[in-house]
């Protein structure tokens, strides 16, 4: 019989001592150096278990003395990058930032950025170009109008393949945003009885865009408005490139009896049309939603929102105009 083979088993059989070795095969030190076989190098072994030990090394640092694990560190998070409008007006700025604090002091370590789309510094294509990784872009904007469609794309394409970008919804419509246009009132003097009730109504005063999704946006916000306000009535108002304006919509509620209106600001920060339109008001008019807690639980639900959709590469916004009655369809439903 032929002996087994059993050099699979003992491959190093250079730990061996001479002993060991098979009687009719010469120890190593009667062997001629040619014919002798080197030794394999006993590096790879202790490697090998430096690495073992090492991973059981980190795997034991998430373990307590107890055997339970211990809490492992959250993954980063995306960074949100807020797209104001910017104004001549420096409360505007002011107002902006008070609000981001408020939205930092809600998602402490979460890295909150500020890009505006003209007139204030910084704009957004320069806080694009400090970011690498993942953001959110979320539009500080009531509605889907020419900046959400167009200019927050456009920056986005010109950003760079560094960055991957997901773009939220803007603020309006939504009740939280109701919420904050009611305290707004309410600090303003707003405080109706049965006997006064009759004869108010509210003005919603908003910028105005021709893009026809934005006024939709604005109608909506004052129907859920009314509702807010027990039924009293609201009209929406524009002060550029949309009517009614405002003196219109005040002569409107006048001609249903309605001579006690206020004018709700339609507005994230003060500015020039925020200014013009409540030196209008008949009665009372509400400052800007500006950094009313409603308005950073809003920030914070868009940019959540915003994260479980796909993200948006550079390349992405190069084709966005041509993917533009999607990205409106998708607003509507948001």
């Amino acid at each position: 019989m032929t002996e087994p083979e059993t050099s699979h088993l003992f491959p190093h059989d250079h730990l061996f001592t001479q002993s060991q070795l098979p009687r009719d095969q010469p120890s190593p030190q009667n062997q001629p150096f040619s014919q002798s076989r080197p030794p394999l190098p006993l590096d790879s072994t202790a490697q090998l278990l430096t690495r073992i030990t090492a991973q059981l090394g980190s795997q034991l640092s998430h373990v307590r003395l107890n055997g339970t694990p211990t809490s492992m560190p959250p993954p980063a998070r995306p960074a949100l990058v807020a797209v104001a409008h910017g104004s001549r007006d420096p409360g505007a700025l002011r107002t902006v930032t008070a609000l981001l604090e408020r939205v930092r002091e809600l998602r402490p370590g979460l890295d909150v950025r500020l890009g505006h789309i003209e007139l204030d510094r910084p704009l957004l294509p320069d806080t694009l170009a400090g970011l690498a990784g993942e953001a959110v872009v979320v539009p500080l904007l009531l509605g889907r109008g020419h900046h959400v469609k167009h200019d927050i794309p456009h920056a986005l394409a010109t950003a760079g393949r560094h960055l991957s970008a997901r773009v939220a919804a803007p603020l309006g419509p939504h009740p939280l945003l109701v919420e904050a246009l009611y305290g707004r009132l309410v600090e303003a003097g707003w405080d109706l009885d049965a006997r006064t009730v009759r004869g108010s109504g509210v003005v919603l005063a908003a910028a105005g865009s021709r893009d026809p999704d934005s006024a939709a946006d604005t109608r909506r916000t004052a129907t859920l408005l009314s509702e807010r306000l027990g039924g009293v009535p609201v009209l929406p108002a524009y002060a550029c490139a949309a009517s009614p304006t405002v003196p219109e919509a005040l002569r409107a509620l006048a001609a249903r009896g309605r001579h006690r209106v206020a004018v709700a600001s339609y507005f994230t920060a003060p500015g020039r049309f925020a200014a013009e339109s409540a030196a209008k008001a008949p009665w009372i008019a509400a400052a800007p939603m500006g950094a009313h807690p409603a308005m950073a639980r809003l920030v914070l639900h868009r940019y959540e929102e915003a994260l479980t959709r796909m993200p948006t590469t550079a390349r992405d916004a190069e084709l966005a105009p041509l993917l533009a009655p999607a990205l409106t369809s998708a607003l509507a439903s948001a």
